[in-house]
């Protein structure tokens, strides 16, 4: 783990939850991995008491189990969180989709294209991670493109038991995340709002049967 900057804008706390939130959820810190506040800190040159908040505010949003006397732990999979979290972002992102569908310019849409291409040669190559990156940037820049940028936030902010889900399916769901995508362009493209608010329901909706396939496949990651 790295060591921490004397960040003035964000505080130790806030620091190491960031860097154990983006573990957990990017299964760096598997389900079941065991935590400890003294390793922690000591990894990331920091007191205890830091470690301890963050610690608690990961067990708050569900992440990680802490138990008295016990080891804490990274959670399992929830399928009700992974499911919760799809719904708070379908909610905002298809209304966000009508927006822009039609609000983007030539301009937006090329540069939407271009992330489009990158994801392509990303999957190509297997590169799984990056995929999920630019899979992000591009929900995120139709979100600023559409003059909705505070939608991406609020969206981050909810999506991390989603994402957990998707990290573990990317071998085999990145081609159709990368089609759903495509769909999603030309509605956009064609300025046809349901269509893209349609396109997007189908997309985020995919999760179910991501679900079912990893509950079957990876039963010792779910609750």
């Amino acid at each position: 783990m790295p060591i921490l900057d004397d960040a003035r804008v964000k505080s130790v706390t806030d620091q190491i939850f960031d860097v154990l939130y983006e573990r957990v959820v990017n299964l760096t810190l598997p389900p079941g991995e065991k935590l400890s506040e003294a390793e922690v800190a000591a990894r990331m040159g920091a007191s205890r008491q830091p470690v301890r908040d963050a610690f608690y505010r990961l067990s708050q949003l569900g992440f990680i189990q802490i138990r008295p006397q016990r080891a804490t732990t990274v959670s399992p999979i929830s399928t009700e969180a992974v499911l919760q979290a799809y719904f708070i972002r379908s909610a905002l992102e298809e209304q966000t989709m009508r927006v822009a569908a039609t609000t983007l310019t030539p301009d937006n849409i090329a540069a939407l294209d271009a992330l489009i291409d990158k994801q392509e040669a990303a999957i190509k190559s297997s590169s799984y991670a990056e995929f999920h990156a630019l899979d992000d940037q591009f929900h995120r820049q139709i979100c600023i493109d559409a003059g909705l940028e505070f939608v991406w936030t609020l969206v981050k902010d909810n999506k991390g038991h989603m994402d957990r889900a998707r990290y573990l399916s990317l071998s085999f769901g990145a081609t159709s995340a990368f089609t759903e995508h495509r769909a999603i362009m030309d509605a956009l493209r064609a300025r046809d709002p349901e269509a893209a608010a349609q396109a997007l329901r189908g997309h985020l909706g995919h999760i179910r049967q991501i679900l079912d396939r990893l509950v079957i496949d990876r039963p010792e990651a779910f609750a």
